[in-house]
């Protein structure tokens, strides 16, 4: 028997105009009405689509931050990346749990809360951090764990909350050409405009922008490739994942130089000859969508956005906001499109690219947020200004999220070229023992090598800048960082989804000191295989914490060796204690190792 959906849901669903490819936006906004999908919700949505309800199901289940079991009426989730583990976070997550009588990852028994972890929330200068239903908490410590406690007991809403706990700062330590612009909205799209689509694409290429995002590529490049490509509707898409351990710049942007980032959008648009964008707004981000939402209807009224942008005939252009739901992976350009199309965000095969087949098989241009912020500069000031800062391979600036043992964490920008040890000195980090630059998918440097420069050419990174001091345990750092990539692989293929599981197994077998000089040969092989086999950039990137550690860290793994051959992990004789007993036989041939004694 066919029923209607209820009323809420039949909202939601006409809000999206019935559309599978905003399914993943569905399931968000229906989530919220009751906390959860329930399984009647989700069969709803699937007739509603039209879509095999096993597709609707599967994309319920691939993202973290949505839930098909109920998740209670505080969903908190403790950030743990390493930064937060330095600063204490398992602690304050025990006090919680203890608080409130509730087990980690669990609901509790009144169905009211449930606590767990999340990977990097980008709060990573003011942790240890938290998310309560969506909304970021830093800066905990054991008064505030308190005040929560009661809060959640008394049930009171979070709009209720003191204001202070969800104050976020920008903490921008060192400004530049970009965080020191000062640009009306419109004015940099108005330069552009009158340069010409063919005068402004030269200016780009002129410029030697190359994209934040980690890669490297050449904006230029990426953008003629979709312009030129066959198709009349073409896409721009601001890729706002900044899901990478370490990784803030994108929210200080978002939250403080917005207007900079959608009159990129909108200038890529010019050049390409878009009339669509997206801003792909990672879900531990969705507090600052209101803020958003309002910068772009400030922008439409000022004919920044819309139709006939500027009073240019055929130039139609707009921006809407997709959240996601807490997946790493679709900070990769593929994995981000399908997730943008309502899918799981698992990596596409490439070629094609997205340039010519990307969102509904559309030229597309995906951009990380401070690469099309810089866009604005280059409109400004012109290519040749913008390449003039930097190196010969590495033009203008880049932004850096510096965390970790250091006197002042935050955001400093820096011309391509400055050196670590430079960095170093300017966040007032002393004792550093070693430095994580790129996030866990970058390098690692030791301290001979922080002459080395930021820049493409020697140290490449998408931002990410985590300093650890003489104290810090680098083996515990890359255990880390391996367990983050084990959680974050979408399953796809069998190298990432199998490999990283192993690195996880030999990393906490080091861990739990069963360690043996076979486990780092079988290290050795994994790390090759993942490079070499997986599919996608994470797979590939998941060894990188624990090949730059074992070179040039590796007594901290030798001292948890415990045999030069093979120690097992697993105890058979130990596990059959609880048969032993119900058995109430403790006699020698109840023990496994009797019978090799017994052997002549």
């Amino acid at each position: 028997m066919h029923t209607q959906p209820p009323a809420a849901l039949d909202s939601i669903l006409h809000q999206h105009g019935h559309q599978p490819t905003e399914l993943l936006q569905i399931l968000i906004d229906a989530q919220a009405l009751e906390g959860w999908l329930p399984a009647p919700t989700l069969t709803d949505i699937a007739r509603a689509l039209q879509l095999p309800r096993a597709r609707v199901e599967g994309v319920a289940g691939f993202y973290s931050f949505l839930h098909t079991r109920p998740a209670g009426r505080y969903r908190v989730l403790f950030s743990d990346n390493i930064t937060d583990r330095m600063l204490g976070n398992a602690e304050l997550m025990d006090a919680l749990c203890r608080k409130l009588w509730i087990e980690p990852g669990k609901l509790s028994e009144d169905g009211l809360v449930s606590i767990a972890t999340t990977s990097c929330t980008g709060l990573c200068d003011q942790g240890p951090a938290m998310l309560v239903n969506g909304r970021a908490i830093s800066q905990l410590t054991h008064r505030r764990i308190n005040e929560i406690a009661e809060l959640i007991r008394q049930q009171r809403p979070l709009d209720a909350w003191p204001t202070e706990y969800f104050h976020i700062d920008d903490n921008i330590r060192r400004r530049d050409t970009l965080l020191s612009l000062t640009m009306k909205p419109g004015e940099a799209l108005a330069a552009a405009i009158a340069r010409g689509r063919d005068g402004w694409l030269a200016e780009m290429q002129a410029s030697n922008l190359r994209g934040r995002g980690g890669a490297g590529f050449a904006t230029a490049v990426k953008w003629a490739s979709a312009r030129n490509a066959a198709g009349d509707t073409k896409v721009i898409v601001c890729n706002a994942d900044e899901g990478e351990p370490g990784t803030f710049k994108d929210r200080v942007l978002l939250n403080s130089f917005a207007d900079l980032v959608f009159e990129g959008m909108t200038l890529a648009a010019w050049a390409v000859g878009a009339s669509e964008g997206f801003l792909y707004l990672r879900g531990e981000y969705q507090y600052l969508r209101p803020q958003l939402e309002a910068v772009l209807a400030r922008r439409r009224a000022a004919q920044l956005l819309g139709a006939d942008v500027l009073g240019q005939t055929g130039f139609d252009f707009d921006i809407r906001i997709h959240l996601g739901a807490g997946a790493y992976v679709c900070g990769e350009e593929s994995a981000l499109i399908e997730s943008l199309e309502g899918k799981r965000g698992t990596p596409r095969i490439r070629p094609p690219f997205p340039v010519t087949h990307g969102y509904l098989g559309r030229p597309t241009v995906v951009n990380n947020v401070e690469t099309l912020a810089k866009t604005c500069l280059i409109a400004l000031h012109g290519g040749e200004a913008f390449a003039a800062t930097g190196t010969a391979q590495s033009a203008g600036t880049k932004l850096l999220s510096i965390s970790g043992d250091c006197a002042a964490p935050g955001i400093y920008e820096y011309p391509f070229g400055v050196s670590i040890a430079r960095v170093l000195e300017d966040c007032g980090a002393s004792d550093t023992q070693a430095v994580q630059v790129g996030g866990a998918s970058g390098m690692c440097l030791a301290a001979y090598e922080f002459q080395r420069r930021i820049a493409y050419e020697d140290v490449p990174t998408a931002g990410a800048f985590m300093i650890f001091d003489g104290t810090r345990d680098l083996f515990e750092v890359a255990r880390s960082f391996v367990h983050f990539f084990a959680h974050e692989s979408c399953g796809f293929c069998t190298p990432c989804r199998v490999g990283t599981a192993l690195l996880k197994g030999f990393m906490d077998k080091l861990a739990d000191g069963h360690g043996a000089q076979a486990d780092l040969a079988d290290i050795d092989w994994l790390d090759r295989l993942l490079k070499n086999a997986s599919h996608c950039g994470l797979g590939s990137a998941a060894p990188n914490p624990v090949i730059d550690t074992l070179q040039k860290f590796r007594p901290a793994y030798e001292r948890r060796l415990v045999s030069l051959d093979f120690e097992p992990a697993f105890d058979l004789d130990a596990a059959l204690a609880e048969a032993r007993q119900l058995t109430t036989r403790d006699d020698p041939g109840a023990h496994l190792q009797t019978h090799e004694e017994d052997t002549p």
